[in-house]
């Protein structure tokens, strides 16, 4: 069990988090390839991709051990959504910043020498690993990351409402149980090892994914002490939500939202899924100030955004009736992350 201690100033931190990021998610996707147990949601993503999957990613199957720590690809490539902002990182990684995420993996003697290589930031090796993370990126994640982009959004909308309404250890109780249970002040993850774990008032950042099984994964930078720890959390844990992320439910959700709304105010009413003022309103759909103005007031006339002021600017946000018409036009519930 692991049992990560929270002060009441690691509570008034916890946050959630936009995802893990391009690269951790193609990660993550190729562990669930691998893993001939793929969970039930999955399956038709495995069928999919599985054998479209070629040589070229094979540098970064070097990097999955069969037992023990996993790489933490957020730490290394960063967060961002796009895979080529993540290689960019990788490219540029610090030795000492390599070294301290690679030396604790259990690797295949094989591949030992080249993973050495990689932790000497060497050139080709990282050129290697690079071009791998984005093979299975483009084959097992682009194809889907419009409409896992739109659920990630769902959830966390769904986890702004639950903090506003039942505060911080409301959102604790419902992550994922019943694997992940909130004894305050303790949290209680299923691990197979027994760890105790003091966020030492650095709070909590919980983080959404897509690829990812049933267990929720903790990671820290043991290189920046002032971080808070991550605590990733899965989000695909039913039938339903998996068939509408690989577009299995014979639905196209974009253009059938499209046709109702129109094309720019289907997308306006997606980018206020995570909450936007209506600057970021514009500049997100491309439009002029005017424009998205009148586009948010199209959207809360017809009750599917409210907004409301926060000094002197205002706070896009989608209603519970626009969640529903996104969800039924093919995105994902807007749930809890991993709640079953």
């Amino acid at each position: 069990m692991l049992r990560i201690h929270f002060t009441a100033e690691d509570l008034a931190r916890t946050r959630v988090g936009a995802g893990i990021g391009a690269a951790a998610e193609a990660y993550n996707g190729l562990a669930m390839l691998r893993d001939t147990k793929t969970p039930l949601p999955f399956q038709g993503w495995r069928s999919a991709v599985g054998r479209r999957l070629g040589e070229e990613a094979r540098p970064l199957l070097a990097l999955l051990p069969d037992r023990g720590p996993t790489l933490d690809l957020v730490t290394i490539a960063g967060d961002a959504p796009s895979i080529g902002e993540a290689v960019e990182r990788l490219l540029g990684a610090p030795r000492v910043r390599l070294r301290e995420e690679l030396e604790d993996l259990s690797v295949r003697p094989a591949d030992a020498p080249w993973v050495r290589s990689l932790m000497d930031a060497d050139v080709d090796a990282l050129r290697q690993l690079a071009r791998a993370l984005e093979a299975c990126h483009r084959t097992a994640v682009a194809p889907y990351w419009d409409r896992a982009a739109s659920h990630l959004d769902a959830v966390r909308a769904a986890c702004a409402r639950t903090l506003m309404e039942g505060g911080v250890e409301r959102l604790l109780e419902g992550l994922c149980v019943p694997i992940v249970r909130w004894r305050a002040p303790v949290l209680e993850v299923r691990h197979p090892r027994d760890i105790e774990f003091r966020l030492g008032g650095r709070g909590l950042v919980i983080v959404p994914a897509v690829f990812m099984r049933r267990e929720p994964t903790l990671f820290w930078d043991p290189g920046d002490e002032a971080a808070p720890p991550r605590l990733s959390v899965p989000t695909v844990n039913e039938v339903e939500v998996g068939a509408a992320l690989w577009n299995l439910t014979g639905t196209t959700a974009q253009g059938a939202l499209g046709a109702l709304l129109g094309r720019t105010r289907a997308a306006a009413l997606k980018v206020t899924v995570g909450g936007c003022n209506t600057t970021e309103l514009a500049r997100r759909l491309n439009v002029s100030l005017a424009a998205a103005s009148q586009h948010a007031t199209v959207l809360r006339n017809a009750n599917l955004i409210t907004t409301s002021r926060r000094g002197g600017a205002v706070l896009h946000s989608i209603t519970a009736l626009g969640i529903d018409l996104l969800a039924s036009e093919g995105a994902t519930p807007p749930v809890a992350p991993g709640r079953n």
